[in-house]
């Protein structure tokens, strides 16, 4: 035969058991408590009460008189049977001094003699014993007769036991009833929270949730992404490492309002809001994150999970695959341009003109090598001059004339390793491609970028300037330009509104500064400017140039190098 080993109970279970105990104790100490007082406290009734029924028989005149005739029980016993009557006493005997009985309720005992104590009545005073008699045990007061101060009877009045036990056992009767009925409502209503609590804690033991708990820490600590949990007003409930990382916030935030954290306006405004958001792009102070929000709710609103991941790295690899992609349809326009120019040489030699074909060539790997050179020439540093290269490429595919003014320059291994090359492409390569979009379609269609350092103060700083003959902004967007999801541009497919809003945010994480302004002559010119001083390093340690009074721009003269493939690019 098998025996199961019954498992541990739930939470709710082992507290429904405790507290069903704790009430049965709680009611059946009260029960004994209350019999036992109730008990000494009946007695108690019956010895005053059997003391006040004796006073008051020997204090009646009748009484007195009846002891003087020759035949006091024929006066007495009629009166002793009616004062039991109206008194609810079980015995009252009146006696002679020797303790001959006058009255008895059983007729055969009258003329015997009294079972019990005398002396003290004799004495002239009034005294309760608890004797058994004729009537079995009972609780008597025996009290004298007196005529002007000479005892000239005996009086005793008394309850028996027997009835006093019924009495307390009727009390009991009806207390055991209402305590049966407090631990059923106790047991009821115990019941009732503890089914509630069975359905808070799933129906789990206290080893499970401590364990659930256990868990609940380590997973908190464990997962990288941001977790954080908002209460129905919108307070901090619960938040792990990762999420007070990607938020930037320190020091206990639990309890205080999303409000009081310092976020950015548009972020704050995503974790108030009442309806999910899904995968959305916001910035911080140095960091790109997507939220997700999701309420909890159980038939009303319980607050918002929400979670946090950081693509601020995946957002400067997709700028990087933009720049690669730039410099892939470059390349893709260069071939066939190449392919053009070599069929042209080709023709040539075939129609016999072979010196012709020799300067064709000539003259277009010259324009070639002449703007590497010019790029490379002002703008040495690798990464930039490629970006550039790719860029004005890019720019002339569309029609806009892509150019670096004369007065850039920037050598190679300036840049301190503080400042990588890929911020640089972000800045940069945002800079030109909002410039480009806003310059295309425009008379004279013209991108203006240059790049130097100078001293600012006891500070080198690089400088990033990139104008164009577009638009413009608007004064009043001077400042909204640069927040996430603001743009003049119709939407595509990815969304608009990130680009210079991840330039500010790398010029800021720079200690940089990005301003807007009119170009010189119409558009709009965005201006970077970043520190270059290294930790532990002078203003002599980076050689600045100081630019020249701006002049007219060098052309890069791609503008030439694409023109020759015609619309067929």
């Amino acid at each position: 035969m098998r025996f199961t080993v019954p498992g541990p109970r739930s939470l709710a279970g082992q507290l429904f058991a405790m507290q069903a105990v704790l009430i049965a104790v709680v009611v059946a100490g009260y029960a004994l408590f209350s019999y036992v007082s109730d008990r000494s406290q009946a007695e108690e009734a019956a010895t005053r009460q059997a003391r006040a029924v004796a006073r008051s028989v020997a204090d009646s005149p009748s009484v007195l008189a009846a002891t003087r005739t020759p035949d006091p029980t024929a006066e007495l016993q009629p009166y002793a049977l009616k004062v039991m009557r109206d008194t609810e006493v079980d015995f009252i005997t009146i006696m002679d001094p020797r303790g001959i009985r006058w009255t008895h309720p059983d007729p055969r005992q009258i003329g015997q003699t009294f079972r019990g104590h005398t002396e003290r009545a004799l004495r002239g005073e009034t005294f309760t014993e608890t004797y058994t008699g004729t009537l079995g045990p009972s609780v008597r007061a025996v009290t004298p007769i007196q005529d002007g101060g000479r005892v000239v009877g005996l009086v005793s009045a008394g309850i028996r036991v027997e009835q006093i036990t019924q009495r307390v056992q009727d009390q009991l009767t009806a207390l055991l009833g209402v305590a049966a009925g407090a631990l059923v409502l106790g047991a009821v209503g115990t019941y009732v929270v503890n089914a509630r609590l069975r359905r808070h804690t799933h129906g789990m033991n206290a080893t499970e949730l401590s364990r659930m708990h256990d868990y609940h820490q380590a997973a908190l600590h464990a997962v990288r992404e941001g977790l954080l949990m908002l209460d129905g007003q919108y307070r901090v409930a619960l938040i792990n490492d990762g999420g007070r990382e990607l938020l930037g916030v320190a020091g206990d935030v639990v309890g205080r309002s999303v409000a009081e954290l310092g976020l950015p306006a548009p972020l704050t405004g995503a974790l108030l809001a009442s309806e999910p958001r899904v995968d959305e792009v916001h910035l911080t102070a140095s960091r790109v994150l997507v939220i997700n929000t999701s309420p909890v709710s159980g038939g009303e609103r319980r607050g918002t999970v929400v979670t946090l991941r950081d693509v601020t790295e995946l957002q400067s690899l997709m700028g990087e695959l933009d720049s690669e992609r730039g410099f892939t349809q470059a390349l893709r326009s260069q071939a066939h341009e190449a392919a053009n120019r070599l069929h042209t040489v080709v023709s040539l030699i075939e129609l016999g003109r072979a010196e012709e074909a020799v300067e064709f060539a000539t003259a277009e790997l010259e324009l070639a090598q002449a703007l590497t050179d010019q790029v490379v020439a002002a703008v040495s540093e690798p990464v930039l001059a490629a970006l550039l290269l790719g860029k004005t490429a890019q720019a002339n595919e569309r029609g806009v004339e892509l150019m670096v003014s004369e007065d850039s320059s920037l050598d190679d291994g300036l840049l301190p390793e503080t400042l990588p090359a890929r911020d640089l492409v972000t800045i940069l390569g945002n800079l030109i491609d909002n410039a480009v979009d806003a310059a295309q379609g425009s008379a004279r269609a013209r991108v203006t970028v240059a790049a130097y350092t100078q001293n600012c103060g006891d500070v080198p700083e690089l400088v990033l300037r990139v104008s164009d003959t577009g638009p413009g902004v608007d004064p009043e967007h001077a400042e909204a330009v640069f927040q996430r999801g603001f743009s003049t541009k119709p939407a595509g497919p990815g969304g608009r509104g990130l680009g210079l809003a991840l330039v500010r945010q790398a010029a800021h994480r720079h200690e940089g500064s990005l301003t807007v302004a009119e170009a010189d002559g119409g558009g709009a010119e965005f201006e970077v400017r970043l520190p270059l001083r290294e930790p532990g390093t002078t203003a002599d340690a980076v050689p600045p140039r100081e630019p020249g009074t701006p002049g007219d721009a060098v052309p890069s003269e791609a503008a030439s190098v694409a023109g020759a493939a015609g619309g067929d690019a």
